[in-house]
Order: C-alpha cells, then structure tokens, then sequence
C-alpha cells in the first residue's frame, strides 16, 4: 500500500448532487478543492447505483437553477432516452472538466485530526488502488448524507424525531424518539412487443394477495419507481443497512414476482421485463449535524423570511412512516403542506461547534420536519452550491464559516444570485459597467436584463421579449474595457420531465431542451474608432451563459440569431463587467 500527501484549500466528503455543487462552486472561484467520494460513480440517490430522480420545489417557475440546472440542461441535450450510462457521465464530466477541483472516487473518510476545534487532516483509503490519501486543508465540508466527517470530527449531531414541545411543530411526535424515514431499494421495468417470463430467485418475498400493497400502488403508471418498498426508519438506519438491503431485495424481487405471475394481475405485464434493481439502499435519513440555528416545520411554514438566506426549498414535508413497508395498514407518507419557495438560512449549513466545517444536503441544521423538506435533491444541491461559494469567501478573507454569515453574507447572497440561485425577496445588482451604460433595442422592453429579477416570479415577469433578428445595445458617454459578460436565457422553469425515467412504456416519450432557450446568439462591439466588430458568434444549450473576452468598446450589441421555438422567447440578464 501506498500513502499519498495532499493539500488543499477545501475539502469536501460526499459526491452526491450537495456534494457535486459544493466542489464545484468553489473550484470556479479558484479555490483548490478535493472531493472526496466513496463511490465509483458521483451522484449519490441520484447515481446509476439507487436512481431516484431530482425531486424540488413545486409551483410555477419554483424550478431550480444553477449548478443543478446545469447539470439538468447538459443531460436534455446529450441523453434523450434518459440512459442512464449516459447520465452517470454528465455527472462525472461535469466534475472532472474543473482545472481546480482534485476528485477521488472510490475513496473513503476513515479518519480525522482534529486540533481544538478545527479539522486539520482526514485520511481516506481508496480500495481498488490500495492507497491511503492524507489531506490537510483549512476547510472541509460534510456532504455524505450519513455525516461520516461530523462523526469523526464530534460535530454535534442529531439524530431521529425531536417532540412536539420542543419547537412547537404541530406534526411532530408528542414524545422524541429514534426514528427516522427508512431506505428504499428502486426498480426499472420495460415494456417490449413480445412476452417475458420471470422467475424470482428462492430467497425472493411471496405475495398470495394485495394485502401487502395497502396504500400503496404496485401497478406500473409514468411515475412509478416503487418509492415504497422502505424499511428501517424504526430501527437503526445506519449500522442496520447490511441486514435492511436484504430485506429490501427480497420485496422488490416479491413485489415483481406478483405483478407478473400472481392470477390478481392475469397476465396484465405479460410483455413487460424487470431491467434494474438497486442493490443499494437509497436513504432519506439518518444523522443531522447542528448550526447556529435549527430551521423548524413553523419556519417552513411562514415561508423562511431569513435576512441570511442562501437557498429555498419548496418540496411539501413528506414525512415517511417510519415502519415502511411493515406497517400496510398505515400510509407511507404524509405529504404535510409547505410553501413554495421557503428560505433557508445560512446558518444552518456550518457546525455549531467545529469551527471550519460546513455541510449541505440531508444533514443540514434542520429538525426531523423541516428536513423531510429540505432533503430532496435540488434542494440540496442548492444547498451546496451555496457553502462552496461560502468556502471561496473564506478562503479570500481567510475566515471561519461562521464569520462569513456575519461578515460577507450580503456579498455571499449577491455571487448565489449571479451564478443564478434564486434568492425569494431578493435582486441581483449588476455590475457599476452595466448600470451606468445607455440600454436600448430594436423591439421591446429591455430594462428587465439589468433589473436583477432573473426569473418570472410570483406574476412579475421582467424578462425582455426577443425573436431572432431581435438586438439589445448597451452604450456608454466614453469607451471602456470590458471583461465579458452574463446571460441568463428562459429554460421553462416549469417543465416537468425527469431525469430518469423508472417505468419504460413503449411510447415513453424522448426529452429534449425546452423550446424556450435562445439557440444562437452573437455579440458585437463597437471600437474607440466607431467601427463594429464581432467578438462572436455562440451556439447555446444552457440557461447561464457567461462570456470572457478583453476589449475596449464605446457600445456592445446582442443579437438573437435563434430560439428553439423559431419564435419570440424570453431573456431575463444580460449584464456587462
């Protein structure tokens, strides 16, 4: 075996989607950064390895955006049939394009050194190369779901449902207890034009009637992926994991088994064939680390009006029963009422008591209710997005995270929002260039690219309106250098698809990228001389477009060259620097 010494400047444990925006958001801003990931493919729940799709806030335009947009946009255009090979490498191309960012697959956090109460080394063991990896840094984020890097560095934690007194939450139990939401093991199934035999395997549960499947729907509709085959939210969802899959298995196994050849169904899923099970368990719970301040189900429910907001969640409190699959005659879950969007506040992403840890995901600093909210995956990947860009902060003002909450969180909120987080009640400023210039076009109302709105919210839409053809002049009183530039083009952030599909119908549609982007466009300055000339001409498959260039220009043009749609569609920014 071989060790290995690293360095860097951020560390994070976790390559789920919190995990993913949390190494890149920082690697963008020049941090050097490693992430740490114990698995051969990133992603997490979301990962070819357990294929729960991306889950987020419901309502009108509540749609993420971001890293996680991104990520999302990236797969509608090189994976229409949603395979799911293809999705795994969108995820691990998209970390592995960042010169910034160090990633260790594979990889193990066994180990931390602790002096005081900073994290000052983890060790980490990578199996498939039989070597040991060392790596100091003055910052580390726990992204790993179960909180391996807390664990190990006594972060204060939390564990199961807290009472109903302690924060007043009305769905909480009367009395604290140990359970938590359980793991589920998925399954894909395909219909074909010719018929299929299945056998289950021995071991396999056996269902001679529908009791087993009270409140819960085993048949195969668009949306099923068999979320319900859940255990061990009454036990221990950690240490019990090994002995759950088995369980796990045998009903997914069962539960096949009795759509296929049980005599209730009579031969109903004849040409249909079992394709995928997940051998590991996808879980929705299990330890939360503790912040300055534990967001409850009475934030959630008065919308999360925090001044240090840094993401929003919108998903309802979907809190499972806790007995799973064991307990038919108790539904599964209880989809309680949450707004859409609700914010989040900083503070519940660094550790109470470890000075230079961070963490995103479904161990934030939230109670059992507010995090069977918060713990979807765009939520989460929200969440991470903003401690990477957190971490950049204090890197720059070499800073503890808690000291850029009360410090910088004003200049935290202003980068989330450039790189297109939306913050509820909150505007993006462009910067001084884009402010001071004149702004017109050949159609329309332009004065929405520089508004800072970003998005169709709550029935105020700003967006200026543009067919091909159409152009958009910023002009300043004297020539000046310019750097680049942002766009942020309409993705319709209230399409549906997702980005899996778990029940494969012969006439399962392909996806493709919303009719709503702006395909092609091209940018134009004009000289000290008066002279126009192109910086270029760009294809476009994504929401936020930012352009680097160096020119000394008295105007700069954009002209919309194609749209998806042929037709007028909308631009919500375009901002100078």
């Amino acid at each position: 075996m071989r060790t290995v010494q690293l360095n860097a400047e951020f560390v994070v444990v976790g390559g789920g989607l919190s995990g993913m925006a949390a190494a890149v958001a920082a690697a963008r801003e020049g941090v050097r950064t490693i992430l740490v990931h114990d698995r051969s493919v990133p992603g997490g729940n979301a990962s070819s390895e357990v294929r729960m799709w991306v889950c987020g806030a419901h309502g009108e335009n509540r749609r993420e955006t971001g890293l996680i947009e991104e990520i999302l946009l990236e797969n509608l255009a090189r994976n229409p049939d949603r395979n799911f090979s293809i999705w795994d490498s969108v995820l691990y191309g998209f970390l592995k394009r960042e010169p910034n960012l160090t990633t260790l697959l594979d990889t193990v956090c066994l180990e931390a050194d602790i002096r005081g109460k900073r994290i000052c080394r983890i060790r980490c063991y990578s199996s498939p190369s039989q070597t040991w990896y060392e790596i100091t840094a003055p910052l580390f984020s726990d992204c790993s779901g179960d909180s391996i890097l807390a664990t190990l560095a006594g972060a204060e934690m939390r564990y199961g449902r807290e009472s109903r007194m302690e924060f007043g939450e009305s769905i909480a139990p009367l009395e604290a207890d140990r359970c938590t939401m359980g793991m589920s093991c998925l399954l894909q199934v395909r219909e074909t034009d010719e018929p299929h035999d299945y056998t289950p395997p021995p071991w396999a549960r056996r269902f001679t009637d529908d009791s087993a499947f009270r409140f819960r729907s085993p048949q195969l509709e668009p949306l099923q992926n068999f979320w319900w085959i859940e255990f061990g939210g009454d036990g221990d969802a950690l240490h019990d994991t090994e002995k759950l899959r088995e369980e796990l298995l045998a009903v997914a196994f069962g539960a096949w088994d009795y759509l296929k050849n049980h005599p209730d169904n009579a031969g109903k899923y004849r040409n249909w064939a079992l394709e995928w099970v997940g051998f590991l368990p996808g879980k929705r719970e299990s330890n939360r680390c503790v912040g300055d301040y534990l967001l409850n189900q009475n934030d959630v429910r008065a919308g999360g009006h925090f001044p240090d907001i840094i993401a929003y969640g919108g998903w309802p409190m979907d809190d499972h029963c806790p007995g799973g699959f064991r307990t038919p005659e108790v539904e599964p879950t209880i989809f309680h009422p949450a707004p859409s969007p609700f914010g989040i506040p900083y503070r519940c992403v660094y550790s109470v008591n470890i000075e230079n840890l961070f963490f995103a995901g479904r161990n934030i600093s939230v109670t059992h209710t507010a995090m069977s909210s918060c713990r979807v995956m765009a939520t989460c990947a929200l969440l991470g997005q903003a401690v990477g860009t957190a971490a950049a902060l204090a890197v720059r003002y070499r800073c503890a995270p808690r000291a850029v909450g009360q410090q910088h969180i004003g200049e935290l909120q202003q980068l989330l929002m450039r790189d297109d987080c939306f913050l509820p009640g909150l505007r993006y400023t462009p910067p001084v260039l884009t402010r001071e210039a004149a702004l017109c076009a050949n159609c329309g109302d332009p004065s929405g690219l520089r508004g800072g709105l970003n998005r169709a919210f709550d029935g105020v839409d700003e967006a200026w309106r543009a067919a091909p053809g159409a152009m958009a002049e910023y002009r300043w009183e004297t020539p000046r250098p310019l750097a680049g530039c942002r766009l942020v083009f309409d993705s319709d952030l209230n399409r549906q698809e997702k980005n899996i599909v778990a029940v494969r119908f012969l006439d399962t549609p392909r996806v493709a990228l919303p009719e709503t982007l702006v395909r092609r466009f091209r940018l134009e300055y004009e000289d000290a001389a008066g002279n126009w000339r192109e910086i270029g001409t760009f294809d476009n498959e994504q929401r936020l477009r930012k352009l680097t260039f160096e020119v000394i220009a008295a105007a700069l043009r954009l002209t919309i060259l194609e749209t998806g749609s042929g037709r007028e569609e909308r631009i919500f920014a375009w901002d100078v620097c």
